[in-house]
C-alpha cells in the first residue's frame, strides 16, 4: 500500500494546528510533539499548512511555512510508516498556489489540499482553471471551506468539473451546511471519475453523520465518506481512530457499533460546538483548539499569529462545560503516558 492507496481507502487525518511562542515564534518542540501525538494514536496521515495550521502562514507569516511543513515530515519519517499520508494546504491567487504545491511536492509531500481562501477574485471557472494548473504538480484534494472563515458557495456544477480532473483525488468536505454538503455528493456522483474520488468529512460539527453516510447512486456503488481530515481530530485523535473504525464496521452491519456511534453524536458535536465557538460564529474557533490542546499539555498558549483572533465573550466558559460533561471524548491517560516523550 502508498500513502496515495491509504488515503484513497480513508483514514484519519488531522488538520495540525501551529504551536507558537508568545512572542509568535515557532514552538518547534511542541510542534513535533503534536505530529507525534498523531501518528502515535494511530492517524494514517496529518495535514499541514491549512487552515487550523493558520492561513497567515501563508501570506504575511510566510517564512513560517517550509518550517513547518519540514517538521511533519521529518516526525514522520522518524515514525517510519513510508504510508503515512502528507498533506500540505495551499491557497494564495493561481500563481501562489502553483508555488506552492511545487514546494510541497519537492519537499515529499504525497498531495495538495486546494483551498479557495485567498482567491475571492476567481469565478468557478477561474477557481478550476486554478486547481487545474496545480494539478500538474501533484494530486489534488478539493476544499469546500465554510464561509465563515474564508470560504465560499460553489455549485454543484463545479464539484462536479473538479472531479472530473484527474489530478483529484479527493474533496475534503467542510461547508458546515447540509445543503452545501449534498451539492459536493451530487457533483461527484455525476461525475465520470465518481469512483476515483476519496470523500472526507471536513464537518467538524456532523462528523458521525457523514461518516455513517451512504449517497444511493441508481446501480452503483454509494458514494461514502471514506475518512476525515478535521480540525476536531487535531484533538482527542485516539478517540477518532476508534469512530472511523466504528464507522467502517456500523456500515458493514455492527449493530453495536452502530448504537456506540449514536450515543457519541450528541457529545461530539457538541464539544464541537464549544471549542469551534459556534455561538461566535467560528470566530474562537483557532484559539479554541488551542485551548483544548492546552489542557492536554500538547501547547503552551493559545498565540495566534492574528492578535484578533482569541477566544469569544463566553466560549472558555462553553468549553469549560463541555470538558466537564464528556470526558470519554478525550486522550488524556494516552497523553499522560507519553507526552515527555513527545516534547523534546
Amino acid at each position: 500500500m502508498t500513502a496515495l492507496d491509504r488515503f484513497a481507502a480513508g483514514t484519519v487525518i488531522p488538520a495540525q494546528p501551529l504551536a507558537l511562542t508568545e512572542d509568535l515564534a515557532l514552538d518547534e518542540k511542541r510542534q513535533r510533539a503534536l505530529s507525534r501525538y498523531y501518528l502515535a494514536a494511530g492517524a494514517g496521515g496529518i495535514a499541514v499548512g491549512v487552515h487550523s495550521t493558520q492561513f497567515g502562514i501563508h501570506y504575511e507569516h510566510g517564512h513560517l511555512l517550509r518550517p513547518v511543513l519540514q517538521q511533519a515530515l521529518d516526525v514522520a519519517a522518524e515514525h517510519g510508516d513510508p504510508d503515512t499520508v502528507m498533506v500540505a494546504g495551499v491557497c494564495g491567487p493561481t500563481e501562489q498556489a502553483v508555488a506552492e504545491a511545487e514546494q510541497a511536492m519537492s519537499m515529499g509531500y504525497d498531495a495538495v489540499l486546494l483551498a479557495p481562501q485567498g482567491a475571492s477574485d476567481l469565478d468557478e471557472a477561474g477557481l478550476l482553471e486554478r486547481a487545474r494548473q496545480v494539478g500538474q504538480i501533484g494530486p489534488v484534494i478539493g476544499f469546500y471551506l465554510q464561509p465563515s472563515v474564508g470560504g465560499r458557495l460553489l455549485s454543484q456544477d463545479f464539484w462536479q468539473q473538479l472531479a472530473d480532473q484527474p489530478s483529484t483525488i479527493g474533496i475534503k468536505v467542510a461547508p458546515f451546511n447540509r445543503y452545501c454538503t449534498a451539492d459536493v455528493l451530487w457533483g461527484v456522483a455525476h461525475s465520470s471519475r465518481a469512483d476515483e474520488i476519496a470523500l472526507y468529512t471536513g464537518n467538524d460539527d456532523h462528523i458521525i453523520g457523514d461518516l455513517l453516510l451512504q449517497y444511493p447512486r441508481e446501480g452503483k456503488k454509494p458514494l461514502e465518506f471514506v475518512g476525515g481530515l478535521l480540525g476536531q481530530w487535531s484533538l482527542f485523535t485516539l478517540e477518532a481512530v476508534r469512530i472511523l473504525e466504528l464507522s467502517k464496521r456500523a456500515k458493514a452491519g455492527d449493530a453495536a457499533a452502530r448504537a456506540e456511534l449514536d450515543a457519541l453524536d450528541v457529545p461530539l458535536t457538541d464539544t464541537n460546538g464549544a471549542l469551534f465557538d459556534r455561538l461566535g460564529n467560528f470566530a474562537g474557533c483557532l484559539p479554541g483548539i488551542h485551548e483544548g490542546l492546552r489542557r492536554q499539555g500538547l501547547m503552551d498558549g493559545l498565540w495566534c499569529l492574528d492578535p484578533n483572533e482569541k477566544l469569544s465573550p463566553g466560549q472558555l466558559e462553553e468549553i469549560d462545560r463541555v470538558w466537564d460533561a464528556y470526558p470519554q471524548l478525550r486522550d488524556d491517560a494516552f497523553i499522560d503516558e507519553h507526552l515527555a516523550s513527545w516534547i523534546r
